[in-house]
């Protein structure tokens, strides 16, 4: 997401990715934010193992902008995913990055990693997500998307056929 993010003029903060919820929100809350997004992918309970599939954004219920940044991102996610009726907005008040951030906060489980077709959906699309989140993140934001200009990929000497 980072290059997205940038090209458009976000300024964005990123959690240690070995820390927990706890030091993310917190390093969150020490920033200036008008969004705290936490990304996860989803598990099923161990008797739905590999059974569920679809994106779930939530968002703390008596928060107006973080329901409107979740509506946004699943109304976004909805024009990628493959199965768009099985992205779902949900409220909840269990969530601790809902539940502790100063920032309006969405909480983005982007598919259920115990299920082949959504794991190899996340592996196949992995650009086209980070870049759908940040159209939807500039969208909640109020500032334009901004694509990003990759320089021209060199082909390996291999794929040239030399």
């Amino acid at each position: 997401m980072e290059p997205y993010l940038s090209s458009s003029g976000i300024s964005y903060g990123r959690n240690d990715p070995n820390g927990n919820a706890a030091a993310a929100v917190a390093r969150g809350n020490r920033g200036n934010y008008r969004l705290y997004l936490a990304l996860h992918s989803n598990a099923a309970p161990e008797i739905y193992e590999g059974m569920l599939r679809g994106p779930d954004a939530y968002y703390y219920p008596t928060s107006a902008q973080g329901k409107r940044a979740a509506e946004i991102i699943a109304n976004g996610l909805r024009e990628i995913y493959p199965e768009p009726e099985l992205v779902n907005t949900r409220s909840s008040t269990e969530l601790l990055e809902l539940r502790r951030s100063k920032a309006p906060a969405a909480y983005l489980e982007l598919a259920y990693h115990d299920n082949e077709q959504d794991a190899r959906w996340i592996a196949d699309n992995i650009d086209a997500i980070a870049e759908n989140l940040v159209i939807s993140i500039a969208d909640f934001l109020g500032v334009p998307y901004y694509p990003p200009v990759f320089p021209p990929r060199v082909p390996l000497a291999r794929e040239a056929g030399f």
